[in-house]
């Protein structure tokens, strides 16, 4: 099994505002999103793609002037569910038995199920639950760019606070968890496009017990 997509990709510093994504390729993306794990299927979280330039430049301001967010093609901000209602339960077990062409009555035990999770924790709890969500699909999400040749960078720079208010997360519920812009690699402008990656060996990072 080959991994050179992996060890291809890096966290762009710099990106090629020449070049842009075909929609086939935003849409693979947003995809391999859609399509990630979650805890309970809940997926307890919402990514809003950034296309307004104005909005790009209000983030950048907010994400300490990182000239990713103006530079890439694509900008996908995740922002996980700060409250998970009855409402997010209820329509996660409809979409299930549409889906799953199956009567409410037989997934009366799962929805009791995640109710009794949820309502045993804290908000501090859920918040943190919820946020671990969406570092899953930001993963899902990275592999699969690299696996099509496109390059992306998750970004854990910001003020949070400043990017909820940019765009009215707190209104809804959320708060933005992390940030990964998507597009390609200017490799004149980034230091890093030419160096080695750096990554600890097997030895030294994994143990059998």
């Amino acid at each position: 099994m080959e991994l050179e997509h992996l060890k291809w990709r890096y966290a762009v510093k710099r990106y090629d505002t020449n070049s842009q994504l075909t929609d086939e390729q935003k849409t693979h993306i947003k995809e391999s999103i859609r399509l990630t794990p979650s805890s309970l299927g809940l997926q307890p979280f919402k990514v809003f793609e950034i296309t307004s330039k104005n909005v790009k430049e209000s983030l950048k301001e907010a994400c300490f002037k990182q000239p990713q967010i103006v530079e890439a093609d694509m900008v996908l901000v995740f922002a996980s569910y700060t409250e998970m209602t009855n409402e997010h339960i209820e329509g996660h077990i409809q979409n299930t038995a549409t889906i799953r062409n199956q009567e409410l009555s037989q997934l009366e035990a799962f929805k009791n199920g995640i109710t009794g999770f949820v309502s045993k924790l804290s908000q501090e709890e859920l918040k943190f639950w919820t946020s671990k969500q969406t570092y899953i699909a930001l993963g899902m999400a990275i592999a699969e760019c690299a696996r099509i040749g496109i390059d992306s960078t998750p970004m854990e720079g910001f003020n949070g606070e400043k990017v909820n208010e940019i765009l009215n997360l707190n209104e809804q519920n959320l708060e933005c968890s992390i940030i990964l812009t998507v597009g390609k690699r200017n490799e004149e402008e980034d230091f890093l496009a030419t160096l080695p990656k750096v990554r600890k060996s097997m030895e030294a990072l994994f143990e059998e017990i």
